[in-house]
């Protein structure tokens, strides 16, 4: 494998700036990323807190029983109850099959800055993903792309959820999810790893009980060699955990909705737009209705003194949310909001993973975390990555293409400067003529139509647009038997889009980890994890 790192520009204006360290996003950030004098600081101000280390240690080893383990996760569990050990971490929705390439990236990014860390900084650094299993937007989970006759295919796992359950509570029809993971793989056609890799999902599924599960088997089967440490914010166990902090958020809820709506204000005046939607009356809290079975949003009426959710179906005193937290948290989770406030109270953070999106709405959180006299932690860039493979990247030459342009903005510029070139331009100026002497024809008759018959001119006109349509047609079929000489060099231009920037989106967006391991094997992974990479904000091309 080569890595070329490339100079993109990121999917959103304010990550772009970012990435560049402008003056115009820097007083949004506590620290710098990517500068040892600033992980000293954080080193410093992380010494200064207390952290619930060894309860956190303990649930996480409980936890993690049940998932593929190996020495190197014991080590990191041990590393995470001593006094001077940090962590790197980050999290994602648990997606079928792991979902978008951009979770693998993800965990790549997590392991790699550990380990990068540990060397640099001479203290434990250990990798944690934290699965986002409270979250309760199964249509975002269900579903990966196939690439399906040069086209881009969504393949949607069949069974239905109808109610807001949160992921952690989804479970699985084991056999359901076996023909369909099946189907999927075997449409990826048949390579000399395709049986080894049905084996192994069909391994993983069958110790699985939820989507969470089955996510978290997949990924610690394929890094548990890394150190990976996760943890399921679903999880009712890891709730008891947080107690103290869902104190504090509700509590303090007015003051968390005040800062962050300053801080957006201070943003928008920057002519940033901004990610995070909230009002005056958010609670930043969810509640999860056994009835209904179902999660709702909480918002705060200042005019009853109440938080209430669904127009008032269910409410409570402040009272009543800090007593429920302290007989069953399992009923309160957090939002976009207080879920990295949630974080960093329970993990020592050096670094924390972050794809566009979510630098930016980090930015939004400044004053909340000031308001608790805390930091954020340095947010570094994950790793944005490519797979070129050899045949597309002989393609690729052969088009005489330019890499950055592709990753950016696909073939489409190209693809129409070709058909351009191979147009026949005879054929063109034939139509064109012909289309003129007809419209020039009609008028005269539409002259004599208005003196004969003015009844008629409805039918008149009908009947040109008929006829005109009619050489468009016979236009079309004499371009395509054109294309059709050159059909091998515009199938090259479909599949170059088709592995880089399907349907115009990264490929990280769309494909699945799965297309590589049919590909290139379970090995990929230790392939992957085998390159050194830098966390200096440009685009890694992994030519495979």
């Amino acid at each position: 494998m080569e890595i070329l790192n490339l100079s993109l520009p990121a999917t959103n204006r304010f990550a772009s700036n970012y990435l560049e360290q402008s003056a115009d996003i820097q007083p949004f950030f506590h620290y710098r990323f990517n500068d040892m004098d600033e992980d000293m600081k954080r080193i410093d101000e992380l010494d200064s807190r207390p952290f619930p280390r060894l309860e956190v240690a303990a649930h996480i080893e409980g936890f993690m029983e049940r998932f593929p383990s190996s020495v190197a996760v014991k080590k990191s569990i041990d590393k995470l109850k001593q006094n001077n050990s940090v962590v790197v971490i980050g999290g994602q929705q648990a997606g079928i099959l792991t979902g978008p390439l951009y979770s693998i990236h993800k965990v790549i990014s997590i392991i790699k800055l550990a380990e990068q860390k540990e060397r640099q900084l001479g203290i434990p650094v250990i990798p944690v993903f934290w699965i986002a299993g409270e979250d309760h937007d199964f249509q975002e989970v269900n579903h990966v792309f196939v690439p399906v006759k040069e086209k881009v295919d969504k393949w949607t796992y069949p069974e239905k959820v109808h109610q807001k359950k949160m992921v952690s509570d989804i479970h699985l029809n084991k056999d359901i999810c076996l023909s369909w993971v099946k189907n999927l793989i075997e449409n990826f056609g048949e390579t000399e790893h395709t049986n080894d890799l049905l084996a192994f999902a069909e391994a993983q599924l069958e110790k699985s009980s939820t989507f969470v599960d089955f996510f978290a088997n997949i990924i610690m089967e394929l890094f548990k060699d890394f150190g990976l440490l996760i943890v399921d914010s679903g999880n009712k166990d890891f709730r008891q955990l947080q107690k103290d902090f869902l104190t504090k958020q509700i509590v303090h809820h007015e003051a968390i909705t005040f800062s962050l709506l300053e801080q957006q204000k201070q943003i928008g005046k920057k002519g940033f737009p901004i990610t995070i939607e909230a009002s005056e009356q958010a609670a930043n809290l969810f509640y999860y209705d056994e009835k209904r079975n179902e999660r709702i949003l909480l918002e705060y009426n200042r005019e009853i003194d109440r938080f209430v959710g669904k127009s008032g179906v269910i409410s409570f005193s402040m009272e009543e949310l800090v007593g429920l937290v302290a007989e069953n948290p399992v009923k309160l989770s957090n939002n976009v909001v207080t879920r990295p406030l949630m974080q960093e109270w329970l993990f020592p953070t050096i670094a924390f993973i972050a794809g566009p999106g979510e630098i930016a709405y980090w930015a939004e959180l400044k004053l909340v975390f000031e308001h608790f006299n805390i930091s954020m932690p340095p947010i570094v860039p994950r790793l944005n990555i490519t797979f070129l493979d050899r045949s597309v990247e002989k393609d690729f030459s052969e088009l005489n293409l330019k890499l950055a342009a592709v990753l950016s903005r696909g073939t489409d510029r190209e693809r129409q400067g070709f058909l351009e070139v191979i147009k026949d331009k005879e054929l063109e100026e034939l139509f064109s003529n012909t289309r003129e002497q007809l419209v020039k024809q009609y008028q005269l008759i539409q002259a004599k139509t208005e003196e004969l018959n003015h009844a008629l001119l409805p039918m008149l006109k009908k009947n040109e647009n008929y006829l005109l349509k009619e050489i468009s047609f016979m236009e079309g079929k004499l371009e395509g038997a054109v294309k059709l000489k050159h059909d091998i060099l515009l199938r090259k231009f479909a599949r170059v889009d088709l592995a880089l920037r399907p349907d115009g989106f990264p490929q990280e967006r769309v494909w699945n980890i799965f297309y590589y391991l049919n590909q290139y094997g379970l090995s990929f992974i230790n392939d992957l994890m085998a390159g050194a990479f830098e966390f200096d904000g440009r685009h890694k091309v992994i030519a495979i």
